[in-house]
């Protein structure tokens, strides 16, 4: 795998949930990702950075490369182009985006499995009437060759009926009540890891969207820079056939126009690959089209401390919520585990008619109480007592690790948003510095007081001034919307944090 280079060669690092490293430099994300949603998936890493061009096909921050987040399932064509903006893409991945459609299935499953979990503690009834008509052989029976005996080869036909219900019902079994009441905790867990894959889905649309606009803000500035460049060329060319500049100025603007055209044909290109990106994330049909409706914006944050961000993530954050509950469930299941030393009670009933035939039959009915004592069951249970025990530990330690990754994740968010914001400042004072940088250095140059070489220089500046503000402009974005996934709000998040859009 090939990374971009950096000129700073700096990088951040926030953590995201189950195990996702996110790194993100000045203009790019850089994703290590073990775990989604706590299932396993395949290692990722990218990145990128603001001296380059975007990256195309790059993983999605807090979602593997290879996950269901990245997917979704297609919706319909829609005739004409489509108007989308952050909202609306959006509201078109929490409704087609494949890892929320797959988690909605896992409630689904958890509730079936309670359900099956619940079925021990109900009753049973069953009904199973039948006649038979049967003619038995003795010999067969060991009849027939008795000494002393006269009796027939055979005896019957004869025919017997029974129609009766019955009933079973479990009165008292500690294994299977605290097997549900772990069901029951599952299927809570499944509801809010519902809940996070949604603010998971808000986070993939917002990274790939805002990198979209991104994307497109870098062919506008990379047009800017081509008839600028292109200017240059013209004037340098016109001083050369006049004799009064040296062919190579000529030669250099030359090379600067190419350089920008290039960049402006790698810049549509990474714009286009994006679109099919945000395409695959919010379930576009394939081969829509679409235009972006929002620009990059930047609105002022209104600050919040860490303490209350950290009290809010702990009460809002649906992973939080969901590793605490598999701990409840685990603590029933080392229950049920250690029940199975204890006796259980059933009971058994059934009432029906019988006879030689439905006619003939008359009223029958059978009822019964069963005590059931294990004495030795070969360690069968003290190995589920060992395996529950191991599986609590291990539910314990996520939930731990969990609530200190989401203190990482609160702290670096909030600084990344800091840092971004000043970014943004001091990038945005910096492109009026090199603009009139370069309409300096074009006066110098036409004045014939120096060369092309600053003047390309003073391009360059420009350039690069306008990249870092994009990148500074995305990552300050970008923040705001990590800093709601952070706290578990993401969807009321990015309402509040984009008002304008």
């Amino acid at each position: 795998m090939q990374f971009p280079t950096n000129r700073d060669n700096k990088f951040m690092a926030t953590e995201a949930r189950c195990g996702l490293r996110l790194i993100h430099g000045p203009g790019r994300a850089f994703l290590l990702a073990g775990i989604v949603l706590c299932g396993a998936q395949t290692s990722l890493a990218q990145s990128a950075t603001t001296s380059s061009p975007s990256t195309p096909g790059q993983s999605i921050p807090g979602t593997s490369g290879v996950s269901s987040f990245a997917g979704s399932v297609s919706a319909k064509l829609v005739p004409g182009v489509l108007p989308l903006s952050l909202r609306d893409a959006i509201d078109r991945g929490l409704k087609q985006n494949l890892g929320l459609l797959l988690s909605n299935s896992d409630i689904r499953s958890a509730r079936g499995q309670r359900w099956e979990q619940l079925s021990a503690l109900l009753p049973h009834v069953t009904a199973g009437p039948y006649i038979a008509d049967s003619e038995i052989n003795l010999a067969e029976l060991g009849f027939g060759n008795a000494p002393g005996l006269k009796l027939p080869p055979s005896i019957g036909p004869f025919s017997y009926f029974d129609a009766r219900v019955a009933v079973t019902q479990s009165l008292f079994n500690w294994q299977s009540i605290n097997a549900t009441r772990a069901a029951n905790q599952g299927l809570k867990s499944a509801e809010y890891t519902y809940k996070d894959a949604r603010d998971l889905v808000v986070l993939a649309v917002g990274y790939t969207y805002l990198q979209a606009i991104a994307d497109e803000a870098r062919i506008e500035t990379a047009q800017a820079q081509v008839e600028t460049a292109q200017a240059l060329y013209d004037q340098a060319k016109d001083q050369v056939d006049a004799g009064t500049s040296p062919a190579i100025d000529g030669l250099r603007a030359k090379v600067e126009l190419q350089t920008r055209q290039q960049q402006l044909i790698q810049a549509k290109n990474n714009f286009a690959i994006q679109k099919l990106t945000v395409a695959r994330v919010i379930g576009l049909a394939p081969g829509q089209e679409y235009e972006f409706t929002d620009r990059s914006p930047y609105q002022p944050f209104a600050g919040i401390t860490v303490d209350e961000a950290l009290k809010r993530a702990y009460a809002s954050r649906s992973d939080y919520q969901a590793a605490m509950t598999d701990v409840r469930a685990a603590e029933f299941t080392r229950k049920a585990a250690s029940a199975g030393y204890l006796p259980s009670l059933s009971f058994n009933a059934n009432y029906g008619a019988a006879g030689s035939h439905p006619s003939t039959s008359t009223q029958v009915f059978d009822v019964r109480g069963t005590l059931s004592i294990p004495i030795f069951q070969g360690g069968a249970v003290h190995g589920d007592v060992l395996q529950a025990d191991a599986r609590l530990e291990q539910s314990r330690e996520r939930a731990d690790n969990l609530r200190a990754q989401i203190d990482a994740d609160v702290r670096t968010a909030l600084l990344n948003l800091q840092s971004s914001a000043e970014e943004v400042d001091v990038a945005r004072s910096n492109i009026e510095l090199a603009e009139e940088t370069l309409v300096q250095s074009r006066d110098r140059f036409s004045a014939g007081v120096t060369d092309t070489v600053e003047v390309v220089q003073s391009q360059e500046a420009v350039a690069s001034a306008h990249e870092q503000f994009i990148s500074s402009l995305y990552n300050y974005n970008f923040a705001k919307i990590s800093l709601a996934r952070a706290l578990g709000v993401a969807e009321d998040g990015v309402k509040e944090y984009f008002k304008g859009q």
